[in-house]
């Protein structure tokens, strides 16, 4: 008996360091989990932090720019001949045209000649002429200057207007006023429709331009209010974003934003810009799921082993039985303790099942993302520039913006069908294509990417059709692929140039080179989960889905470093014959 119970105390020993051994690494998990979630995203704020400051400045630079330049116009038109004729003759017959002639090279909105009393004699929109302007301040401020003055102007309807105003004098006596509205279109243009939500505000705290129309006119923390009331749960999230590391700097329609404001040298104005925190939380939660993921596999192969030392322990206790008991008995015993034993291991093959499918599924996860955030991206673009087109009351051109969103709905479709069926890789969707259409299709998919980076596109296509059998749609999505690797490879160029090339012989060769760095192991660069990338910024399966496409129909991708620098990925997929073609 003294056999049995050292036995018994050594089993539950060992039981209970391995259950000890499970709580610390949950403990540990929990402590990487969120040790990790604060330092990324921390950095990965920091970055957004800083991109937002360079898009920032660039816009008020674009702003002070373009109010410069139109600052210069009233006092060259304040000189000019023919205008001064016209005041001191009262004939302006030919006024008006003279000022039209002016508006294409100049880029504003409109030009206006008053007289001494303020009433338009020439005006580029016919409308104007004849209304009285003693009342506005560019009218009334240009008579007490001998400068040129600025003023800004709100309409009934809510829009403002932008003037620069000077007086004409001829021998130090009054004939007029030439007053020239600023293009508010040229103002705004590099930053409405943008994914950020930017205001101006004069110096009295007043919002005179805004990528949201409704905020004109009132105060940023009217902008920002939010009408209904929040709720215990709205209060409790703002909380929960603080503790994970997202500390608002504003609310802006329930979302957490970051705000950056920049002086302008014009008026006491001022520039300030939203950006959302979506994008940071979406690049940490891939990063934990991976932690989480590892962790969980770590547990499962633990549970593993205590199932291994339950089922030793319950053998062990049945040859012990079976010396102390009868014979039938002891067979009964043996077979009650099997059936446990075979349940136990039932039990454990379930919980190994179950890991093996949430490891799949994080996969799959991943590879989802990664091939629908470029589509979900271009759909983000296209319907803030229908939104924009609708409020400005163009809707032949916003139904081409739907158009494209309606196209784009259609290849996430067919890319979730891809995935679906990838093993079975089917021929079902093979058929004659030109693979110049799929170039073409591939560079409007990335084109808000190339809207936001300066990189220089050189393309080399036949002007012949190129033709192949193959799937359209999984093969834009390894062009896709290639030229997002492409442009990511260029961010540290200082001339960053992307070129395809496109060579039609036996077979057809598509090749895309980009400037960069240049790869540094091409033995490991198409394995799953592979990549060069930081933490965060890719998941590694883009170029081994791509590479399994370029095989599926018939050809092989391959990828080598330029001599002169950077990389070069070349496609190969077999040539249609003409003949073959013109059967199909």
């Amino acid at each position: 008996m003294s056999r049995t119970q050292t036995t018994n105390r050594r089993s539950g020993q060992g039981r209970w360091f391995l259950r000890l051994s499970i709580l610390v690494v949950c403990l540990f998990a929990l402590i990487v989990v969120y040790v990790s979630n604060q330092f990324l995203t921390k950095r990965f704020t920091t970055t957004i932090s800083d991109s937002s400051e360079v898009r920032l400045a660039l816009y008020v630079t674009n702003v002070t720019s373009e109010l410069q330049r139109t600052s210069v116009v009233p006092q060259l038109l304040a000189r000019d001949p023919e205008l001064i004729r016209a005041l001191e003759s009262r004939d302006f017959s030919g006024s008006s045209e003279h000022l039209v002639s002016y508006v294409s090279e100049i880029g504003s909105s409109s030009l206006l000649l008053l007289d001494r009393i303020g009433q338009t004699v020439a005006a580029t929109n016919a409308d104007e002429i004849g209304k009285l302007h003693t009342e506005e301040a560019y009218f009334t401020n240009a008579l007490n200057s001998n400068q040129t003055v600025y003023a800004t102007s709100r309409d009934d309807e809510g829009n403002y207007t932008y003037v620069f105003a000077r007086k004409i004098e001829v021998f130090g006596q009054l004939r007029g006023v030439i007053a020239v509205e600023v293009n508010s279109a040229l103002l705004q243009a590099g930053w409405v429709g943008g994914s950020e939500a930017v205001l101006v505000l004069d110096g009295e705290g007043t919002i005179i331009m805004s990528s949201e129309p409704r905020w004109r006119g009132l105060t940023e923390e009217q902008a920002l209010s939010d009408s209904r009331q929040l709720t215990f749960w709205d209060q409790a999230q703002r909380s929960f974003r603080g503790f994970i590391g997202l500390p608002a700097d504003a609310y802006l329609r329930g979302e957490a934003v970051l705000r950056r404001e920049a002086r302008m040298p014009h008026q006491g104005w001022k520039m300030v810009s939203f950006t959302a925190y979506a994008s940071v939380r979406e690049r940490v939660n891939g990063i934990l799921a991976i932690e989480v993921m590892g962790f969980a596999i770590l547990l499962a192969v633990m549970f593993w082993f205590m199932s291994r030392k339950t089922a030793s322990r319950l053998v062990f206790f049945q040859r012990e039985s079976a010396e102390l008991r009868a014979l039938n008995r002891r067979l009964q015993r043996e077979i009650a303790e099997r059936e446990k034993v075979e349940q136990t291991l039932q039990v454990a093959e379930q919980t190994i099942a179950q890991s093996s499918k949430l490891a799949a599924l994080g996969e799959m996860s991943a590879a989802v993302s990664h091939e629908l955030n470029q589509p979900l991206a271009a759909m983000k673009t296209y319907l803030a520039g229908a939104r924009l087109l609708l409020q400005r009351e163009r809707p032949e051109e916003a139904m081409s913006s739907f158009q494209r969103i309606d196209d784009l709905l259609e290849r996430m479709g067919a890319i979730t069908r891809q995935l679906k069926s990838y093993a079975r890789k089917g021929a079902d969707a093979f058929e004659p294509m030109d693979i110049r259409a799929a170039v073409s299709t591939a560079l409007a998919m990335m084109e808000p990417q190339l809207k936001i980076r300066d990189v220089n596109i050189v393309r080399s296509l036949p002007n012949e059709p190129v033709m192949i059998i193959g799937d359209r749609l999984r093969l834009e999505q390894v062009i896709v692929n290639l030229l997002r690797n492409a442009l990511d490879a260029t961010q540290g160029a200082s001339n960053p140039t992307v070129e395809i090339l496109l060579a039609a012989g036996d077979t057809v060769s598509l090749q895309i080179r980009d400037n960069g760095e240049g790869i540094e192991n091409l033995d490991q660069l198409f394995e799953p989960f592979y990549t060069t990338k930081q933490p965060g910024e890719g998941t590694g399966l883009g170029l081994a889905i791509s590479s399994g496409i370029v095989s599926d129909l018939g050809g092989r991708l391959m990828a080598r470093n330029a001599v002169d620098g950077g990389a070069i990925f070349e496609v190969q997929l077999p040539r249609l014959k003409e003949d073959v073609a013109a059967a199909e």
